[in-house]
């Protein structure tokens, strides 16, 4: 099936105004962070007559950091309670609220001489992207063709890469990396989601939400009719209504049952494996200490944010080059290369580090690796977790799934930002060869145990993982009392069985 403008249009849309904040918010607070630790200090000084040590700015300016993750905690453990009730669409509709309260909270900080209301702000958008970072892959992995599932799903992870390197070059001391435009910088996030706002809504919701939850054949055909080139739908329908049949039952399963069920275990276990690999890769780590590095190799200070701009640019295009080649090379291959990848560069940084007093050509192989760790990442580890957790599992355990894979997610990553300097003072040089080990790990565990799921049905990739788990689904393939549908002038219409629906509840 062909790439509809619709299609690319909902990828567009999505990403541009939810993962694209993600990538910007992680990086908005490098630049400002001098100018936002004054701010704090001369807003204490106002209220207390005295200011704070470095400690305690430290504290404050490492808080305004992290709460970003402790919000993208809390907004990945509600999205499964929030896809089922408005659908995958409504989802990223209806929170687009919390850009513009976190949004306003930021921009009027230091009109209103409030460092708690930057602090909130940076929760709020956290919350916000622990929403996004499931949401939309969700969305974009159910509205899209199965031959189309690997490049629309990495279009949200380019998106990331684009938000960061946006926040890097804004952060230029040129653009807005100057002093009196701090709020500003913070509370751009506005712009990119009220876009969205203003033209998402005109777009479908996700066709196999509203026939398998929904149970709404009307709205699903007129979705489907909207996403797809002049095809036969029907195909779709039938193929949506097998995993509809396959499901023991139509009710999305909670967390708890998620972990319990043992027909899903090993995509269960995949999805903790992938995730959490995802973050202690070392990637967040590189990011950290990529300006040290530079310094390191003999870059002159006032030349390094220009270098770490160039790192961004380098995000860009490996995202670029994973989306175009996933649907021709496979999802594992990607994963395997770009973990495998990034566990060499890792032991290269140890290695160059030990050896750059006494080889002076170290210098450079250091910067070589972290920009390899960077390419690596945005290749394949950086969006293929997200894609895969859409495709191991069918419509009622897939929000439980992402529920577990994005808490999982954000837990580790504000692991590894708490627990990476103390490894530094204790491991030195060493400690990236832990990342080493990791990234090697997933690779080695991907190879053995996750199929290739390039154009392959959800129920397909179910039922090649049923061997693994000895659990033959067969048997809930053969319900008679199903929705069935015949063919009628090319289209579905209702043929006989006992789920009741309302064309009218769901309309796109």
């Amino acid at each position: 099936m062909h790439l509809t403008s619709s299609l690319l249009a909902v990828a567009f849309l999505t990403s541009f105004g939810s993962s694209m904040l993600y990538g910007f918010n992680l990086a908005v607070v490098n630049s400002p962070a001098g100018y936002i630790k004054d701010f704090y200090n001369r807003t204490i000084v106002s209220r207390n007559g005295t200011g704070m040590n470095e400690e305690g700015l430290t504290l404050m300016y490492s808080l305004t950091v992290s709460v970003f993750a402790i919000g993208g905690l809390v907004g990945s453990l509600m999205v499964g309670m929030l896809v089922t009730r408005y659908g995958r669409k409504g989802t990223v509709v209806n929170t687009t609220v919390l850009v513009f309260i976190a949004g306003s909270l930021m921009g009027f900080s230091r009109i209103c001489n409030s460092p708690e209301m930057v602090i909130f702000g940076r929760f709020v958008t956290g919350i916000h992207s622990g929403i996004s970072l499931s949401v939309v892959p969700m969305y974009l992995g159910e509205i899209a063709p199965k031959n189309l599932r690997g490049f629309l799903g990495l279009v949200p992870s380019i998106f990331i890469c684009v938000g960061v390197f946006t926040a890097q070059i804004l952060g230029l001391h040129e653009l807005l990396g100057k002093e009196e435009y701090w709020p500003l910088f913070l509370a751009l996030v506005v712009i990119p989601t009220f876009i969205q706002l203003m033209l998402l809504p005109w777009f479908p919701e996700s066709p196999r939400y509203l026939l398998i939850e929904k149970h709404n054949v009307h709205a699903t055909i007129t979705a489907l009719k909207w996403y797809r080139s002049k095809c036969n739908i029907q195909e779709e329908i039938e193929e949506m209504q097998e995993e509809q049949r396959s499901l023991s039952s139509v009710k999305t399963v909670s967390v708890w049952h998620l972990l319990l069920d043992t027909s899903v275990r090993w995509q269960v276990l995949s999805v903790v494996v992938i995730n959490i690999g995802m973050q202690l890769s070392g990637i967040d780590a590189i990011w950290f200490y990529t300006n040290d590095i530079f310094e390191n190799a003999g870059i002159p200070a006032p030349q390094i944010q220009y270098t770490t701009v160039g790192t961004g640019a380098i995000e860009v295009i490996a995202g670029l080059i994973g989306c175009f080649t996933i649907e021709r090379l496979g999802r594992r291959p990607l994963i395997i290369g770009g973990f495998g990848f990034m566990g060499i560069c890792c032991a290269g940084i140890t290695l160059s580090l030990i050896l750059q007093t006494s080889v002076s050509i170290m210098r450079y192989v250091s910067v070589a690796c972290v920009v390899g760790i960077i390419a690596g990442f945005c290749i394949g580890p950086a969006g293929v977790p997200f894609l895969i957790t859409a495709e191991l599992f069918k419509q009622s355990h897939r929000p439980a799934a992402y529920t577990v894979g994005g808490a999982l997610n954000w837990i580790s990553n504000f692991t590894v930002g708490f627990v990476f300097p103390f490894l530094q003072m204790s491991a030195g040089s060493y400690c990236y060869l832990v990342f080493c080990a990791v990234c090697l790990a997933v690779a080695v565990y991907v190879y053995f145990i996750i199929p290739e799921t390039k154009n392959k049905t959800f129920v397909e990739i179910s039922q090649m993982f049923a061997s693994k788990d000895a659990v033959m689904e067969s048997q809930s393939l053969s319900n008679p009392d199903q929705l069935k549908l015949r063919k009628m002038n090319g289209y579905g219409t209702l043929e006989n069985g006992s789920l009741e629906f309302d064309s009218s509840a769901s309309s796109p």
